[in-house]
């Protein structure tokens, strides 16, 4: 492995492309691993598209995915509410400020859309200086086996988890189907 100068790493933050879809899942999967898509937030995720103009990735000097967040539509008790993940650096550079310029313009997004609460599993001492905590996810439960004190929370308008308790469940748009037409399997 070559030795990377952190503090001379240029990169970017986009939007995602559909081009960029290998490249992310090879980074998840050397970053997180195997294991992965077990998890109760993959549960949620599968079969739904990110919500709107909130998939993010990074990019190095050389436009090579180094990077990538993405947000969820869901719904956390009675309210609406994102769902952040993954998050995740191509491990060769992690520790470069990447994750921390991923989540501070993923936040910045999301408030921009109008949306008004983030919810994540992950943990508190990372993602606690951007402001989430389990202060508010109390009475919430994921689809599945989760460890409840990573269940984190944060409140883009004052007051929009207050009360909530429930199953967090997906609301986004849902991928299409590649199912082939039987229509023209008969032609």
């Amino acid at each position: 492995m070559n030795a990377v100068d952190i503090k001379s790493l240029a990169y970017s933050i986009v939007a995602e492309q559909d081009a960029d879809i290998a490249a992310r899942e090879a980074l998840l999967d050397a970053a997180m691993g195997a294991g992965r898509k077990r998890k109760s937030s993959e549960k949620i995720r599968r079969g739904r598209k990110p919500s709107e103009g909130l998939a993010l990735v990074a990019r190095d000097a050389h436009g090579k995915v180094v990077g990538t967040v993405r947000l969820w539509d869901v719904e956390a008790g009675q309210s609406a509410a994102l769902l952040l993940g993954p998050l995740a650096v191509n491990p060769s550079i992690k520790s470069s400020g990447i994750g921390s310029a991923l989540m501070r313009d993923a936040i910045a997004e999301a408030i921009r859309l109008g949306h008004r609460a983030i919810i994540l599993v992950g943990d508190a001492p990372y993602y606690g200086r951007f402001g989430f905590s389990a202060d508010k996810t109390g009475d919430l439960a994921m689809p599945g086996p989760f460890e409840k004190h990573r269940l984190l929370a944060l409140e883009l308008v004052l007051g929009a988890l207050d009360g909530v308790h429930g199953v967090i469940r997906p609301t986004g748009r849902k991928v299409k189907s590649r199912k082939a037409d039987p229509r023209k399997l008969a032609a």
